[in-house]
């Protein structure tokens, strides 16, 4: 799978490839048309010495050489030629003579090996390149008598002639690497060039990823959400494509903004609701109880039947009475005014919580893991043992018998850390994403039998949450843990009974 890359890394490299394309295909072309300039030219040259000399020395269609003098001799000999021209004489296609002007100016004799070159098969007047060995590449061309306007008894004797193509090849050479130097300097000062422009360009599209980072870093699921960043105006404008991301991003942030507005309120007015009407049902439902407890101790004799129903509803007002408290409960957490802040021995704590248990739930095994000094921390010790006992009731309610259940509490760095494990069957995972909201309950692996509200985890975690804390859940068959996560302890204290150690 190709990773994705920045946009300003694209962008960039795109200009880099097509100022080096296009700076490649100007050199190539440059070149090409030069060379062939070059290679024009000389082929001119050549053939203006070639007829000059055909003309000098086959007079009247007589073949070169025909004045008793190698034909190449008398070719070079003339005044004009320069280092490194060849002129031979060729019979039946075949070179059979040729001399060349020495670098020492003087003329001298083709070896065996380099008058094998000049064999190469010519047309008459049509200039070719051919590399002569040892002499490098040249320019040669191949002139008959019949071709210098002489009569065909001249038979196949022609003369051959040709010039070096090292100046050529050197000039050729020279612009190479000059246009080479030039596109290498142009693609550097393109990519930094490019960079800053691409940098420049792109500053806006920044601007607005770090708004959006900044919105995306708020959490939006809880409390009272305000929204103050926005895209600036000058990064919204239509008339750019940035802009219009912009503006649209601004759109979009005050439709999220109003819509928190909107749930924010909604949110209170329930919360208020729920406070007010947990308030105002404490005293009737505290009455029912009352009523219906006076009467079954009437000492009038009542009915079995009347006794029963009195029992029903003095039970069901109990039940009610829970569920109203831990609303109200909850309905405080939520506005902030139900958590004290005291030294807590938290250690202690959870000896007296698992205490507690172990006395409810006999039929399990509890262990205690916990630190020899006690651990203090900064909380509300009574809503502190109210999530321990929430926890530790859950783990003896929901599952069976036998199931060993081990309170433990660590440091780690700056956090407290309290779990609670048991190995029992553990949790759906489908329950497990929804298990500290409101109202919900265990499926038949681990379904309540005491009539529980639903409410028990969601009191827990809003209690962690109020006190900066984070309440989370593993589980899977054979092992569960609760696992609470507190702000730093304070300087460990002792545990309640202890004495502290001699100086």
């Amino acid at each position: 799978m190709t990773r994705a890359q920045p946009l300003r890394r694209t962008l960039v490299v795109g200009i880099i490839v097509l100022v080096t394309v296009l700076t490649a295909a100007v050199g190539t072309f440059s070149t090409i048309a030069l060379r062939n300039d070059l290679i024009e030219r000389l082929d001119t040259q050549l053939a203006t010495a070639t007829d000059r000399s055909f003309d000098q020395f086959a007079p009247n269609g007589k073949p070169p050489g025909s004045r008793g003098a190698p034909p190449g001799a008398e070719v070079l000999g003339m005044p004009g030629q320069r280092e490194g021209t060849i002129a031979g004489l060729s019979r039946n296609g075949e070179a059979t003579s040729a001399q060349v002007i020495a670098s020492d100016g003087k003329v001298r004799n083709l070896t065996d090996e380099e008058l094998a070159a000049l064999n190469a098969g010519f047309e008459d007047g049509t200039p070719r390149t051919v590399e002569v060995s040892g002499l490098g590449s040249y320019r040669m061309i191949m002139r008959t008598a019949q071709q210098a306007g002489g009569t065909s008894n001249t038979g196949s004797s022609a003369l051959i002639m040709g010039l070096p193509l090292a100046d050529t090849n050197a000039t050729v050479l020279q612009l190479s690497l000059l246009i080479g130097a030039a596109g290498l300097a142009g693609i550097v000062l393109t990519a930094f060039a490019g960079t800053l422009f691409v940098r420049a360009a792109l500053r806006p599209l920044d601007r607005i990823a770090e708004a959006a980072t900044q919105v995306a870093e708020i959490p939006l699921h809880q409390g009272d959400v305000a929204l103050p960043v926005r895209v600036e105006q000058r990064d919204a404008r239509p008339e750019s494509e940035v802009g219009q991301v912009g503006q649209a991003l601004n759109i979009l942030l005050d439709h999220v903004s109003g819509a928190l507005s909107a749930r924010q309120e909604s949110e209170e007015k329930l919360r208020q609701f729920v406070a007010d009407a947990s308030h105002e049902l404490r005293t009737p439902i505290a009455s029912i109880r009352g009523y219906a407890e006076l009467t079954r101790r009437s000492p009038e004799q009542l009915p079995e039947s009347a006794v029963h129903t009195l029992g029903r509803i003095e039970s069901e007002s109990v039940r009610m009475t829970k569920i109203v408290e831990d609303l109200l409960l909850l309905a405080r957490l939520d506005e902030g005014t139900e958590v004290r802040t005291e030294p807590v021995n938290l250690t202690q704590l959870i000896v007296d919580a698992v205490s507690d248990a172990s006395a409810a739930g006999g039929d399990h095994e509890w262990l205690l893991d916990v630190p020899e000094t006690g651990v203090t921390i900064t909380g509300d010790s009574m809503r502190l043992h109210q999530v321990l006992m929430n926890l530790l009731n859950n783990a003896r309610v929901h599952t069976p018998a036998g199931t060993v259940v081990t309170a433990a509490l660590r440091l780690e760095a700056d956090t407290t850390i309290v779990e609670i494990r048991d190995d029992g069957p553990g949790i759906d995972e489908a329950l497990a994403a929804a298990v500290f909201e409101r109202f919900v309950r265990g499926d038949a692996s681990r379904a309540r039998h005491t009539g529980g509200t639903g409410l028990g985890l969601a009191i827990a975690s809003a209690i962690v949450d109020a006190h900066d804390g984070e309440l989370s859940l593993e589980s899977r068959p054979g092992e569960t843990v609760f696992r609470i996560r507190l702000p730093a302890a304070t300087a460990p204290g002792r545990v309640h009974g202890e004495q502290p150690a001699s100086p």
